[in-house]
C-alpha cells in the first residue's frame, strides 16, 4: 500500500524534498515505516528524536498505518 510522508524543517533541507510517496506491507505500522525510511535516508538515524504525526494527529510506534495515510516528521524546533 502507498502512504504520504511530509518533511520538516532540516529533515526537509537535509532530504532535498518536502514530500513523497513509498510503498509499504499492509500490515505496516509507525515503526516499520521508520526502519524502512532510514534504510532510504540513514541521516534519520543521526537526527535522533522527532516527532510522527499520522493524517495530523501524534501517533506512536505502534500506531498502524493505512492506505493513503499521510504521515509527517516534524523535528525539534529551537528558537529565540
Amino acid at each position: 500500500m502507498k502512504v504520504r510522508v511530509l518533511l520538516f524543517a532540516s529533515l526537509r533541507e537535509r532530504a532535498g524534498r518536502s514530500r513523497f510517496e513509498v510503498e509499504v506491507e499492509a500490515d505496516c505500522r509507525v515503526e516499520g515505516l521508520l526502519r524502512q525510511l532510514e534504510n532510504d535516508m540513514p541521516f534519520l538515524r543521526e537526527v535522533g528524536r522527532f516527532a510522527v504525526a499520522v493524517n495530523e494527529d501524534y501517533a506512536g510506534p505502534e500506531r498502524p498505518l493505512r492506505e493513503n495515510d499521510e504521515i509527517a516528521l516534524i523535528p525539534p524546533v529551537s528558537g529565540g
